[in-house]
């Protein structure tokens, strides 16, 4: 990518090498999401939502945007510039609609840190909670996403804040919400299903971004097909076939790599948001 001349956004709190703080654990589709991660990454979701602590007891972090001494370091610096390209496109996006666009807070951690959704730990994989409206990501996920995942490059890392940031557009929308209602009425398997679409939703709402971060010059020759990688690496289809040997179609809750890089192109190759209507879509 390239992000050298661009800005580093404001909005990030970094927590990095300052121990965990205790937020109280929230419900909804936040503590959903990180059952469904550690579910997808075969960690015992109890020991994601454990821990104490009260609203009254916040977590030791930093004022946004100030990251403790030493830790200014290039990739968080390259966050922070993706964030920014994220802010612009979603702020102009809202604007046309006759909105504004409330930005979200990135929390840069390691190992665990408390979320109003919960204990996060760095086990799951970056994470959205809409209880605190913050993305979570401890940044040695990217050497996993690298060396695991075999889906390296930085826009493979834009990628993944970028969904993330789609679930918060999701949360803005009121679209989690209607999810969460509707998971709360339904069997398992149409839960499931009902995750597979808001995720394929979160994956094409990053291809909006994409498409507009390659009109702003952000973009180098490459960059798509590293996003695609990285789309594919973290199918549900491939991640428990490499876990379990064998795959479970009704318990997807993300997508097979296949959906899932059909929707980040179908938001990168037109940058509508109503082409990413995956409740509504006869096929996913």
């Amino acid at each position: 990518m390239n992000l050298d001349e661009e800005r580093e956004s404001t909005n990030v709190e970094d927590r990095r090498g300052i121990g965990r703080g205790g937020l109280a654990i929230g419900g909804g589709i936040g503590t959903l999401l990180i059952a469904v991660l550690a579910l997808i990454f075969g960690v015992d979701p109890q020991q994601l939502l454990s821990g104490g602590g009260t609203a009254d007891n916040p977590p030791p972090a930093t004022q946004a945007g100030r990251a403790p001494a030493g830790q200014q370091d290039e990739m968080s610096r390259f966050v922070r510039r993706v964030l920014a390209s994220t802010e612009d496109v979603w702020g102009d996006i809202f604007k046309q609609g006759g909105h504004s666009y409330r930005q979200p807070t990135l929390v840069l951690f390691d190992t665990q840190t408390d979320t109003a959704c919960g204990t996060g730990s760095a086990a799951v994989g970056p994470f959205y909670c809409p209880g605190d409206e913050r993305v979570y990501i401890d940044l040695s996920f990217y050497d996993e996403l690298r060396r695991r995942f075999r889906a390296p490059g930085d826009f493979a890392q834009a990628y993944v804040i970028a969904h993330e940031v789609g679930h918060h557009v999701q949360n803005l929308l009121g679209t989690s919400d209607e999810v969460t209602a509707l998971q709360r009425r339904a069997g398992e398997s149409q839960s499931n299903q009902l995750s597979v679409r808001l995720e394929l939703q979160a994956d094409c709402y990053a291809g909006v971004w994409g498409y507009y971060a390659q009109r702003r010059g952000q973009l180098e020759p490459g960059d798509v097909d590293e996003a695609l990688r990285a789309a594919s690496a973290i199918g549900d289809d491939r991640l428990q076939m490499q876990s379990r040997g064998y795959v479970v179609p009704d318990s997807f809750t993300h997508g097979t790599s296949e959906q899932r890089v059909r929707w980040f192109r179908q938001g990168f190759d037109t940058g509508d948001l109503r082409r990413c209507d995956t409740f509504n879509a006869r096929g996913l």
